[in-house]
């Protein structure tokens, strides 16, 4: 009797628990039922071909500047110098780049010439300029009556900004 028992109690715990664990577990919802397609959509059309990127666009720089007291006919300094007599003339030979080898570029160049004191003795106004790779602009400075012995110095701006300055002096 002792073991039909046990059977009865290991039964009805057994059964005890089935109920317990069917009892907390969740109820599940029926899936929804998709709407009926109306049509079927049109393929997306292939993407297009991206557009090529805009060709950057080619700048220019200073990459030189060079005094002298003679230039050529391909306005280079012939006869470079940083010290002149107060009758020469002196030339600013500005050579220029170009980010692309072969473009040319809209730019301006200017040049400013000041004595020791910073006073002014010269002012060529912003230029335009179609700058090259290896390009030369020419801008000079005399005076008839002749520059007073001192130190003076070369401003060269391109677009409004000093981009070069070269020191050069005047002796007898």
């Amino acid at each position: 009797m002792l073991i039909r028992n046990r059977t009865h109690y290991a039964v009805a715990a057994a059964l005890v628990a089935a109920l317990a664990l069917a009892g907390c577990k969740k109820k599940e919802e029926p899936a929804p039922t998709p709407p009926p397609a109306a049509e079927t959509p049109a393929p997306a059309p292939a993407p297009a071909e991206p557009a090529p990127a805009p060709a950057a666009t080619a700048t220019a720089t200073v990459a030189s500047v060079d005094l002298g007291s003679a230039i050529g006919a391909d306005k280079k300094v012939s006869a470079a110098a940083a010290s002149f007599k107060p009758k020469d003339t002196v030339y600013a030979s500005v050579s220029t780049s170009t980010s692309d080898p072969a473009a040319t570029v809209a730019t301006k160049l200017g040049a400013k010439w000041t004595f020791q004191d910073g006073q002014t003795v010269h002012e060529d106004p912003a230029a335009d300029v179609q700058a090259t790779n290896g390009g030369v602009t020419e801008f000079h400075i005399n005076s008839p009556k002749g520059f007073p012995e001192g130190k003076y110095k070369v401003e060269i701006t391109q677009d409004g900004n000093v981009v070069q300055t070269k020191e050069f002096d005047v002796k007898k």
